[in-house]
């Protein structure tokens, strides 16, 4: 056992059980929290794979930007206190049977699959210079569509805000 295979399975750990809590919780920040924690533990897989110009743009975009713009959102509009009343049922039950049928088919499709024997060389390209060269050459309009989309995001949650101010 390495000490790479157990940053992986500590930052597997963290990511997933972060997302198992995003989706457990009532309560609107503590969600964002958990959110938060997934979001650190990609970075830190981005890092494990030698790309560390993306996991701390992962850090910087998502981590930090991401989760405080959520917190505002939160913190602009009004939430109920009342606590949500878990439906009873089969549903859980047929949710975690899909859940559990997607583990085995995706752990035996993973276990069957040849990945090849040969490796990739990372150390003789320039990540940053070469994530620039694709982000301006190729990928201009997306990335620029992607700007505009969330500045009409932070604009209509404003409005919202406001509309909300002004009934009260």
């Amino acid at each position: 056992m390495s000490g790479e295979f157990i940053a992986f399975f500590v930052l597997a750990l963290l990511t997933i059980g972060g997302a198992v809590f995003m989706i457990s919780f009532t309560r609107v920040v503590h969600m964002v929290v958990a959110l938060a924690f997934t979001f650190l533990g990609i970075a830190g897989l981005y890092v494990l794979l030698e790309a560390e110009f993306v996991g701390v743009t992962q850090v910087l975009v998502y981590s930090g930007a991401i989760s405080i713009l959520m917190l505002f959102g939160i913190m602009l509009t009004r939430h109920d206190a009342t606590e949500v009343t878990e439906r009873k049922g089969p549903f859980k039950y047929i949710a975690f049977a899909g859940i559990a049928v997607f583990f085995i088919v995706s752990f035996l499709g993973i276990q069957s699959a040849h990945w090849g024997d040969q490796q990739a060389d990372f150390t003789k390209q320039n990540n940053v210079k070469e994530i620039g060269i694709q982000l301006f050459t190729h990928y201009v309009i997306p990335f620029e569509a992607v700007s505009v989309l969330l500045l009409v995001a932070l604009v209509g949650a404003i409005i919202l805000a406001k509309k909300e101010a002004e009934d009260e």
